[in-house]
């Protein structure tokens, strides 16, 4: 047999989706405007660069605790590179502590880049990124050390965290630093939503690149998925209130 039937259903899902976020995407590289969801924590963004500038205080960014196999991580290092370029262009002092030496270069390189592209190379310096160690609450302890000493005005926390999440988060809130926090961890999301100013939860977290960054693929396929999660989440209401009624046809075409 060359074709399933039994998965047709499927197959034209698959098509309809792709098309719909192809759509989208054209439709941002044809610099035509796509309505996003604000998200009050990015908005905050530049806001806490700008006050760690004003305040001629630093800026500390903590990209989680794990290595590069992480989702998660990947997401915050990207995030810092937009922090990056704000802290060049407002000539804030950036400070970032990282648990994996991979992380290190990886954040050393994507820091150099922000600042060579908002033209302040001379800004730069390698120390910006510096390693502490793999344990995950020695690296807390140095932290929260550098917070306690240093008195950052803004902190960044974007990137995997376990039980470290509450002890970095308390210890900024008790210097009266602006705090962002971002993290697809469900379980560390109420610590950061109780000890810290904003959060970016979950999907908001990933999306956080696309949105500083603009990229019209990024963009388009972020538009895309939310109207296919809002026509799923329509397909299953109509399904549930055409059973409840009786009505076994909807069901019936979705085991073709």
């Amino acid at each position: 047999m060359w074709f399933n039937t039994k998965r047709i259903v499927r197959f034209i899902a698959m098509i309809l989706f792709s098309g719909i976020i192809l759509y989208y995407i054209r439709k941002a590289r044809q610099m035509k405007e796509i309505y996003l969801r604000p998200i009050a924590g990015l908005k905050a963004f530049e806001e806490a660069v700008g006050r760690a500038t004003e305040m001629g205080k630093s800026v500390l960014y903590v990209p989680g605790i794990m290595d590069l196999d992480q989702v998660e991580t990947i997401s915050g290092v990207i995030i810092l590179g937009h922090v990056a370029k704000m802290t060049a262009r407002y000539e804030a002092n950036l400070n970032v502590p990282v648990s994996r030496s991979l992380v290190m270069e990886a954040a050393r390189e994507i820091v150099n880049e922000s600042y060579l592209s908002e033209g302040r190379p001379d800004l730069f310096n390698p120390d910006m990124v510096h390693y502490y160690t793999d344990d995950q609450f020695a690296f807390a302890a140095a932290v929260d050390g550098i917070m306690l000493r240093e008195k950052p005005a803004a902190v960044f926390l974007q990137g995997k965290f376990y039980a470290e999440s509450l002890i970095l988060a308390e210890t900024g809130n008790s210097i009266g630093a602006i705090q962002i926090a971002g993290t697809g961890s469900p379980s560390q999301i109420p610590f950061f939503v109780t000890a810290c100013d904003y959060t970016l939860i979950g999907e908001e977290f990933f999306a956080a690149s696309a949105y500083l960054g603009k990229d019209p693929k990024l963009l388009g396929s972020i538009k895309g998925q939310d109207i296919i999660k809002g026509a799923i989440m329509i397909t299953i209401l109509l399904g549930v209130i055409f059973e409840s009624l009786g009505f076994t046809f909807f069901k019936d075409i979705f085991n073709l």
